[in-house]
């Protein structure tokens, strides 16, 4: 039995070595590696993952990284990355850098991660670090040109103004904006508009106004108002908007112009014209309004429906069309006559369509004709604009 009692004896003191020396078990301060998030650039550049120890150490510590796929692709987004990362003695902290190819597409935002492992001298805080890609805020977005177009001239007409939107910005020549949500703007709406690019931009010909389901000064989504109020003004003439909107239930886009001298009568004393408005829930009806006050200071309207006999208004560009002549004002889509109003429609109150007007186009979300949006609506939510133009006989 001597035998038996020297194996047991070794396998005994074999134990005793691992666990007082031997152990496998990783020790030493806790390494973590941090999130980034930073905007795509058009040219491709580093992003940087911080690697960090809880505590100065005294041996140099290691760890393994490898990049791994999320929304964003390796070799497309960015260019995949491993390695070993060390951080010598004394010191707390290294960094990673990976490559995220440049590009301009304004897209959904995306992620890859930095996946550690094999700690040596530390223990793994963390195991995996995510990197998010911001392309939401990128001012390229090309969109499909299909659709009903109108010619740069007509017989008896000059061009009196028009913007192309070929530049690069919004022109402060032509457009200002209508900032904040103003109380729900009358009509309880539930954005706040700004002014910035993520809301309204140029790109590739067209105007583009973006709503967004996003946190902004209390509000859950943010849009754009442009005006050109003290601006440009115009009264009577041929008026081509070619524009495709947005058609999701909750959306509020619109297309149309307020009588110039609102800061001395207000509203409906200074009547409004509504070129086109679209609400989410009707995807292919669109609605041209005239909107005055009467006697009794109550708001007179006469409008008319348009509706596309297949599709909808987001799938193509269409245009939007007004005549406007003394004492008449006519609506079109694509052409077509749908709204004929005049003087004669206004039997109560005041007829404020023979003097000036400005241009109001906007994106709204909410609001008590449209209602809110609901689970069926993706966000961001964009109309395109490509042209508008004012013919003067």
């Amino acid at each position: 039995m001597r035998w038996i009692k020297q194996f047991y004896g070794l396998v005994f003191l074999g134990l005793a070595a691992c666990s007082k020396g031997g152990s496998s078990k990783a020790s030493g301060p806790s390494l973590t590696a941090g999130n980034i998030t930073a905007s795509r650039t058009s040219q491709t550049g580093p992003f940087r993952f911080y690697i960090d120890l809880s505590a100065v150490s005294k041996q140099d510590v290691s760890v393994q990284y490898a990049t791994a796929d999320g929304t964003a692709k390796a070799g497309v987004d960015y260019m995949a990355a491993s390695g070993t990362a060390s951080i010598p003695a004394g010191q707390t902290e290294t960094y990673v850098e990976v490559q995220v190819t440049g590009d301009s597409l304004r897209q959904p935002d995306q992620t890859f991660y930095m996946q550690l492992s094999s700690p040596v001298n530390c223990t793994l805080g963390t195991t995996e670090a995510t990197a998010t890609i911001i392309n939401s805020d990128l001012l390229y977005l090309p969109t499909d040109t299909a659709g009903y177009t109108t010619p740069d001239s007509y017989p008896g007409y000059n061009l009196a103004w028009s913007d192309e939107f070929n530049g690069k910005t919004v022109n402060e020549a032509n457009w200002t904006f209508d900032l904040g949500n103003n109380n729900g703007w009358g009509n309880q709406e539930l954005e706040y508009y700004t002014q910035s690019p993520n809301n309204a931009f140029v790109s590739s010909g067209n105007l583009i106004i973006e709503a967004r389901q996003e946190s902004n000064n209390g509000f859950n989504y943010s849009s754009a108002r442009l005006k050109t109020e003290g601006i440009q003004q115009f009264t009577y003439g041929r008026i081509d908007i070619r524009a495709k909107v947005p058609v999701a239930h909750g959306m509020w886009p619109a297309l149309w112009m307020l009588g110039s001298n609102i800061g001395s009568v207000s509203w409906p004393g200074c009547g409004e014209t509504d070129i086109m408005e679209l609400v989410g829930s009707n995807p292919n009806r669109v609605t041209g309004s005239m909107h005055w006050q009467n006697s009794d200071g109550s708001e007179g309207t006469f409008n008319n429906n348009y509706f596309l006999s297949s599709g909808d208004f987001s799938q193509q560009f269409h245009v939007f069309s007004l005549l406007w002549q003394h004492d008449t004002v006519q609506f079109f889509v694509d052409d077509s006559l749908y709204v004929n109003g005049s003087a004669n429609n206004v039997t109560n109150g005041t007829y404020p369509f023979n003097l000036p007007f400005f241009f109001i186009f906007n994106v709204a979300v909410g609001g008590n004709w449209p209602g809110p949006p609901d689970n069926t609506t993706v966000f961001p939510q964009r109309m395109f604009v490509d042209y508008v133009r004012v013919f003067e006989q």
